[in-house]
């Protein structure tokens, strides 16, 4: 099977060997309907949740009421982790199949994405319900609402009505039930709510100026449990979280000196040993610091005409003062400029910048390296520097000597890199240097160097060195993430992605591969897409090039979207979306099943209209010669298969992981299905994507599925803690 198949290719080729069975045999003795069924059910229900994260929706279409139901039970009980895209068709599939009404079976994730909340939308239904429904759907993720405006405003309305309406003051038990939707609240309900709406806030991945700045008030007030900033301890600090990090100066200024010491550092041991984040550890160091600066008396400061550089005043730094956690309080920027030397920095230069270090500190060690190596700093020491290297400028870089994919890693794969990022004007131009550097050294841009260094860091590369990467390679890397990339990256990347998995036979694999990328796809692209009845999810829909989306007519969007038309609702106030509505008259609007005023609040609609003219799933039909035999006929739902696909089902309960592994590990195509049942189009038909020509059309009728996506596994999402 090739090197590239692994430990997992005994399992994965014993589920193989019965799909193509069962495709070559479809009536064998040992497979019958309901044995087939069984077997689906069993597989779907002992799925681990790193497979289970590998979740799409085109197959799952197919599940019945029971198993889907099935399917979603055991995504809650596994806690799988699913993105955006995941989640929100996975919504509208339970709503098709009337599942919402299970909503305490379902992660709280999903429960954030439902049109609107059940238990809280219907005036016969009792209080307790609503109220069980906010509970659940609290502890999910609102971050995956960043493209849903719409469903994020009305998820936190639908909360707060619950409990009574909007403008009360909420109680410690009104916190309790409404989880992380606090953290949409507004900086003067923060500081109007009970003081436990500092527990809720701990959870809040991101927070606004002004709600730190209202936190902060609620701190200064003493209504808190710690009490006024003069009587806090080390242990009222800790229960805070990571809350303490936006603590401002002149609050630290009112604490005990030893309490603030005792906090300062443990709060530097945690960010050493990984268990607090460089760009939060940073925060705190340089808040706290700065109070302490404030409270030095101004005769210590260097009086005008005086030279700038003070004397070493606290002796020279050695290896032992370097752990030490209280280093950064009794070294300032500029004692440390005096007292270290280079024999230490260049023992020590790991341990120091483990500290996290503000940034006039950074920029003093970059100074020292300099002196140390005039030339160029040694490869073994760039891989220590990840913290400093959006310091350096591009002429420094090109001095630098990268031969391995570990130094690569080590500069642009590592999330240091990004929380220490002291220049956020610091153009592109310096990551694409180190990868220009390690290319200049005949290194290769491999499918594990795209994995480790993700998606956004492709934004970071030039158009010419996306355009070195080998299709096969791209394909090994999977799905990537390259939402945040600038459109002009997005646009390369989509062409990238499209030469890479141009052979791939079936419209749903298509979709399913080249789906991370469309955001840099052509309006042409995208007419043919919404042909191929591929029902594309709103999260992916939001991510489009706003200017081609600007272009696509009414039909095309509702036969884009299909199924999920109605997530238009959700999402009416995106940026893009709302750009596009506003273009659109009275008649159109309500083709969409939309009010007649895109400007007017959102507000639930009617049912959303049925799809109109569900094509053939065979994709880019109109780029193909005409063929003989039939097209398929059409699912039940926008972006259903064709009824001919009698595999599927089976295919369903494979993790499709597994199917790709096979794929890449061989090297070549599956075995053939004698009766063509899995053949995603007719046995004379062809799938290209478009403009494709240069890798010309793949023809055949074999069981291949299109090249491989290898799932990261990130494991379940940890409770939120302090």
């Amino acid at each position: 099977m090739g090197p590239r198949a692994g430990p997992r290719v005994s399992l994965g080729l014993l589920l193989f060997v019965w799909l193509t069975v069962y495709c070559s045999r479809p009536q064998a003795a040992g497979f019958s309907q309901e044995g087939l069924e069984a077997s689906r059910a069993n597989l779907w229900a002992n799925a681990n949740a790193s497979l289970l994260q590998g979740f799409w929706c085109q197959p799952a279409s197919q599940l019945s009421r029971d198993e889907l139901s099935a399917l979603i039970r055991r995504m809650a009980s596994q806690q799988v982790l699913l993105k955006a895209w995941q989640l929100c068709c996975l919504a509208n599939l339970a709503a098709l199949r009337g599942l919402q009404g299970d909503f305490l079976l379902h992660p709280p994730d999903l429960l954030l994405f439902y049109n609107s909340p059940p238990a809280c939308s219907l005036e016969q239904v009792r209080e307790a319900d609503c109220r069980a429904f906010t509970g659940r759907a609290a502890r999910g993720d609102t971050e995956l609402l960043a493209n849903l405006p719409d469903q994020r405003a009305a998820l936190q309305h639908a909360a707060l009505a619950c409990l009574g309406g909007p403008h009360r003051q909420l109680s410690a038990s009104d916190l309790l039930l409404l989880g992380v939707l606090v953290c949409d609240m507004d900086a003067s309900s923060i500081v109007a709510s009970d003081p436990q709406v500092l527990q809720n806030l701990q959870r809040c991945p991101q927070l606004t100026p002004a709600q730190q700045a209202a936190i902060n008030t609620l701190l200064a007030s003493g209504r808190t449990v710690l009490g006024p900033p003069v009587s806090w301890n080390p242990a009222g600090l800790q229960a805070l979280g990571p809350l303490a990090t936006y603590i401002s100066p002149s609050l630290w200024a009112q604490v005990q000196e030893a309490v603030g010491l005792d906090f300062f550092g443990s709060m530097v041991a945690a960010c050493r040993a990984g268990q607090l984040s460089q760009r939060d550890a940073r925060r705190f160091v340089t808040s706290f610091l700065e109070a302490e600066t404030k409270a030095k008396s101004m005769s210590s400061r260097p009086k005008r005409g005086t030279a700038t550089v003070r004397p070493c005043i606290h002796g020279n730094i050695t290896a032992a003062t370097l752990r030490d956690d209280l280093f950064l309080v009794r070294y300032d920027c500029s004692q440390l400029e005096s007292c270290l030397g280079s024999q230490v920095l260049k023992a020590n230069l790991d341990p120091l910048l483990q500290h996290p270090l503000p940034a006039e500190c950074q920029r003093v060690i970059k100074a020292k390296l300099a002196q140390i190596y005039p030339s160029s700093v040694p490869e073994e020491q760039l891989r220590l520097i990840t913290s400093l290297v959006y310091l350096y400028t591009h002429a420094e870089i090109s001095l630098w000597n990268i031969t391995s994919r570990d130094t690569v890693m080590a500069l642009l794969a590592s999330d240091v890199a990004l929380e220490n990022q002291t220049e956020p004007h610091q153009p592109l131009s310096c990551p694409q240097a180190i990868l220009q550097k390690f290319l200049d050294h005949k290194g290769k841009i491999t499918s594990a160097l795209l994995v480790a260094i993700g998606g956004s860091r492709l934004c970071w590369m030039s158009p010419q060195q996306i355009q070195a990467i080998r299709p096969s390679e791209f394909r090994l890397a999977g799905a990537l993430d390259v939402s945040s990339c600038p459109q002009s990256r997005k646009d390369v990347l989509y062409s990238k992605a499209r030469e890479a998995f141009s052979s791939t036979r079936s419209s749903a694999a298509y979709y399913h591969f080249i789906r991370p990328y469309l955001g840099g796809a052509p309006l042409e692209d995208l007419q043919h897409l919404a042909e191929a009845n591929v029902s594309m999810d709103i999260h992916t829909f939001t991510n489009l090039n706003p200017h081609v989306l600007q272009s696509l007519s009414v039909d095309h969007v509702t036969m884009l979207l299909g199924q999920n038309v109605g997530d238009l609702q959700k999402a009416r106030s995106h940026p893009t979306v709302s750009s596009w509505l506003r273009s659109l008259n009275r008649l159109a609007l309500g083709k969409l099943g939309l009010d007649t005023d895109p400007a007017s609040p959102a507000s639930p609609t009617g049912p959303v209209p049925s799809t109109p003219g569900t094509r053939d799933t065979t994709l880019w039909a109109s780029h193909l010669a005409a063929t003989s035999g039939g097209s398929g006929n059409d699912g039940p739902y926008s972006g259903s298969p064709p009824a001919h696909l009698r595999c599927l089902p089976l295919a369903v309960a494979l993790p499709s992981s597994l199917l790709w592994l096979l794929y890449w590990g061989s090297l070549g195509p599956f075995g053939d299905c004698s009766q063509g049942a899995c053949t995603a189009a007719s046995e004379d038909s062809t799938m290209l994507a478009p403009h494709a020509g240069k890798s010309g059309p793949v023809g055949g009728a074999g069981c291949q599925p299109g090249p491989g996506h290898r799932p990261q596994v990130q494991g379940t999402r940890p409770s939120p803690t302090s």
